[in-house]
């Protein structure tokens, strides 16, 4: 096997391994409490965990092996292996935009990728390195912060992602600069930039885990892989040297594919919101069976006899509603039960000196025992 071949396998199996990984981020975010540390509880999660880690492990020796063209397209296969896999072992179904979508980010990415050119090795200033912290982390509180206030949790996953992909692309950043100034006798001097990308990265699989929830697989996925490579490369232009091949039209396809990436990011976070919309209206409760269902009678803290906001009687066989009138009774009543009636009836004379029938007051109309 050539090297060029190997390359090629290593990339495409750290791809399976970050789409495995991210399969398993979004079940756990779907199926754990909503709490800080809760997924941490979970072996699934760290087997996520472990997944991404193996996955960051051989891409890089990928790229020890292959050139950087080839290599960093195959890692945008992340989302195209992430959907079917999520099809086939959690039963998670992808319609047919959400798989344009994929597909237009996977492609946009992998165009962006490939005309990004290398140039010798440079490393940042210190004070370069300190500027770009703070931007990191001032963007990535600014993205979280937003995402916050966000109600909907399809952009809320989205912000999230980004926030994620941020991290991790400067987090490669720093893995580079640490790597192109590393010497084993002043291994002392690496450390605070080996701190600063373990938190970088920390931070990156936390932000990623809470944008799976509630907001499905493939829009979180594609964001923060896209943002990933796109931060890390804008760094490198900035800052490294770095530059599009091909000169200014390279560099003008560089821009259609980022617009193209970008148009399949918005594809997919639109299905993710239809579909959550589509969801929401399914699990709704129905109005008209909620306003047909009975109220119990002295819900109201008052007896059924009257009270405040008017009596309601229970379903007859006269008919049926609350205001339905008995046709007869099922049989004598008890002794001082009243039953209420929605009219009220005259009383009969009890005597010469009675000036006859007169109408009761309000609520005074009961129906009497007979012996």
């Amino acid at each position: 096997m050539t090297s060029l071949a190997l390359s090629v396998l290593l990339a495409l199996v750290s791809a399976v391994c970050y789409a495995a990984g991210a399969i398993l981020q979004e079940h756990v975010a779907a199926t754990t409490p909503r709490l800080a540390a809760a997924p941490l509880r979970r072996g699934s999660w760290w087997a996520a965990v472990t997944l991404n880690g193996t996955g960051a492990v051989l891409h890089v020796i990928a790229l020890a092996y292959g050139p950087l063209s080839v290599v960093q397209p195959l890692g945008a296969l992340t989302i195209v292996f992430a959907l079917p896999m999520a099809a086939i072992f959690v039963r998670r179904r992808v319609g047919g935009s959400g798989w344009r979508g994929a597909l237009l980010a996977t492609a946009g990415l992998a165009g962006l990728l490939s005309l990004t050119g290398t140039s010798r090795a440079q490393s940042l200033a210190e004070q370069e390195g300190v500027w770009l912290i703070v931007i990191t982390v001032a963007t990535i509180a600014v993205l979280a912060g937003a995402a916050r206030l966000m109600r909907s949790p399809v952009i809320r996953s989205v912000l999230l992602a980004a926030a994620a992909g941020t991290a991790f692309g400067v987090s490669s950043v720093v893995t580079k600069n640490v790597a192109v100034e590393w010497t084993w006798d002043a291994w002392q001097d690496a450390l605070p930039g080996l701190v600063t990308i373990g938190l970088l990265a920390s931070g990156g699989v936390l932000l990623s885990q809470a944008s799976y929830r509630g907001a499905g697989l493939a829009s979180p996925l594609a964001t923060a892989t896209v943002v990933n490579p796109v931060v890390a490369t804008a760094v490198g232009i900035a800052a490294l040297g770095e530059n599009f091949r091909h000169g200014t039209p390279g560099t003008l396809l560089a821009l259609v594919a980022a617009l193209v990436a970008s148009t399949g990011l918005v594809m997919l976070t639109v299905h993710n919101a239809e579909a959550e919309a589509e969801t929401e209206a399914a699990a709704g409760e129905d109005p008209v069976a909620v306003a047909e269902a009975p109220a119990a009678p002295g819900h109201d803290g008052h007896d059924a006899t009257g009270g405040g906001g008017g009596p309601e009687d229970p379903e007859g066989p006269g008919g049926s509603g609350p205001h339905a009138v008995p046709d007869a009774p099922a049989g004598p009543a008890e002794p001082g039960t009243p039953l209420l009636l929605p009219q009220p009836i005259p009383r009969q004379p009890t005597s010469e000196d009675d000036p006859g029938p007169r109408l009761p007051e309000c609520g005074e109309a009961v129906l009497q025992h007979h012996a």
